[in-house]
């Protein structure tokens, strides 16, 4: 399994950046090529209380399936969102990931 995980600072304005972002920019996400899940979540922390505002994080079966997902027409649009509304920036991570069992 591969993750992509994106970390957004405090932006400008909260309510601004979660309208836009459940609203738009996830439906673009959720269309990916490959994408087996997405979660986010958002106000992990409170203005000031810590350097992060939201998170999200989407899964693939590998690093090339996530190339491909991005470099397809659905991932570019998802990059090029991403100015729409992160306006403290974003931190794009990937990794190989390995789940635990837990049974």
């Amino acid at each position: 399994m591969h993750t992509l995980l994106v970390l957004y600072p405090e932006p400008t304005d909260r309510a601004a950046f979660a309208a836009y972002y459940e609203q738009t920019h996830l439906p673009l996400c959720a269309k990916l090529p490959g994408v087996q899940e997405v979660n986010y979540a958002l106000g992990i922390a409170e203005p000031g209380a810590g350097p992060y505002y939201g998170c999200f994080r989407a899964t693939f079966a590998n690093a090339a399936a996530l190339d491909a997902a991005m470099s397809s027409p659905e991932g570019r649009a998802v990059e090029a969102d991403v100015p729409n509304y992160a306006t403290g920036g974003a931190t794009v991570l990937s990794f190989p990931t390995t789940e635990l069992s837990l049974g």
